[in-house]
């Protein structure tokens, strides 16, 4: 079963929503981070990226830093002010992007059952992002931006978050600076919700895996400090949004690569035609599953499997992203391990296939990769097997916001 809890939302007034509003942490880095909060002391990100407030260079995981956070958060919930709800509720939360959009239900789920794979994993943590978001969450007390979470669509769930939507006015409407439009309902009658979701066998982490990692981990250094412990304490669950896999919009996660591993591009394409047919005057986007587009020397080139019957049939080694890595990256351009090499970056499908196109025309890199997005389907036939997706697999849009609702502990 899938619990899932309404709680106390620490929230800002209506009227200073959109202020508070900010991208996730981890989107963005120090100066970005630094250059979206300029001018608005209200923006969340003095909370959740914190160095933004000390001098250059001062290393982000230093005792300044999380102190600076804990400075910030009492302050924005003086100013702003932040107030918790009297009693608890469960939220929907709509994201529209364009013509796209997606409802999700903001709840906290249990820290049991991540621990125990009921919430199901396909992404492998890193240890000092990990003790980031840990620290984060020990010093404020606080989990302060959702965990993305995603289940396989039900009628009864679809039915019932339409009846509490009929006739219950917005929370929270705005449109943030990105064009994206994020609309809050408060939804105090939710036990039916709670009831529908103990039916639901597995959810299934779409993004935040380490602020999912670091709830965990903070509980346990919680219940070591803790005396008469029953179980339902505010640190033994995680805020989420929990949204139905049908309603979601993955992009592709491209690659470049800073050279050709000391060859020409000729050789390069030879090196390449080993293993696929490659087409000039290619799609900057491939159009289907087993395609590829590869963006050298100011030109598009079109790369398929030479036979579709040689794809792997893993569910990990079939994933487009470990063709590309298993049969070009790592053979032909040296790039082993796309966790530690320097020679790769990525590119989310958010900034289009220009952003490509302008990292190579500007020598910033050599070769660029433009890939078919993974679906919603493959990333739940990876977590059903319990493995793990290749780095940099997916890429959600829209995003979540955080600072809106924040969840005590």
């Amino acid at each position: 079963m899938a619990i899932i809890r309404p709680f106390k939302a620490l929230r800002p007034p209506v009227e200073r929503a959109a202020e508070v509003a900010a991208v996730p942490y981890d989107v963005v880095n120090t100066a970005e981070a630094r250059a979206l909060a300029s001018g608005n002391p209200l923006s969340f990100l003095h909370v959740s990226r914190p160095e933004i407030d000390l001098p250059d260079g001062t290393p982000i995981y230093s005792d300044r830093v999380y102190g600076k956070a804990a400075e910030n958060f009492t302050k924005l919930k003086k100013d702003c002010p932040l107030k918790n709800e009297e009693t608890p509720s469960l939220y929907f939360y709509r994201l529209i992007m364009g013509n796209h959009e997606q409802i999700g239900i903001v709840a906290c789920c249990s820290v049991d059952e991540y621990d125990r794979d009921i919430i199901r994993k396909h992404e492998r943590t890193r240890r000092d992002k990990e003790d980031d978001r840990t620290r984060h969450i020990l010093v404020l007390r606080a989990q302060t931006g959702p965990v993305f979470l995603t289940y396989r669509a039900q009628e009864k769930i679809d039915g019932l978050v339409a009846e509490a939507l009929s006739g219950n006015p917005p929370l929270y409407d705005f449109v943030a600076n990105d064009d994206i439009r994020h609309t809050i309902w408060r939804v105090p009658n939710y036990q039916r919700l709670v009831d529908a979701f103990a039916g639901v066998p597995y959810l299934y982490i779409a993004d935040g895996h380490h602020r999912a990692a670091s709830a965990s981990r903070a509980r346990a250094e919680l219940k070591e400090q803790s005396f008469g412990i029953v179980g339902n304490e505010e640190y033994n669950f995680f805020q989420c949004v929990l949204f139905p896999d049908n309603q979601l919009q993955i992009l592709p996660y491209n690659r470049v690569v800073r050279d050709l591993n000391g060859m020409s591009s000729k050789d390069f394409l030879a090196r390449a035609r080993e293993s696929f047919e490659v087409t000039e005057n290619g799609s900057p986007s491939p159009k289907q599953r087993g395609n590829w587009s590869v963006y050298l020397d100011g030109k598009w080139y079109g790369l398929a499997l030479k036979d579709e019957g040689s794809r792997p049939s893993g569910a990990v080694e079939s994933l487009d992203v470990s063709v590309l890595q298993d049969r070009l990256l790592d053979p032909v351009l040296g790039i082993k391990d796309v966790r530690t090499d320097k020679r790769i970056d990525f590119v989310g499908g958010i900034r289009g296939t220009e952003e490509l196109e302008k990292l190579v025309n500007e020598g910033k890199a050599a070769v660029a990769f433009s890939l078919y997005a993974t679906t919603i389907d493959d990333l739940l036939k990876v977590s059903d097997a319990g493995e793990i997706m290749p780095p940099k697999s997916t890429w959600f849009e829209p995003k979540l916001r955080d600072g809106l609702l924040s969840h005590e502990i």
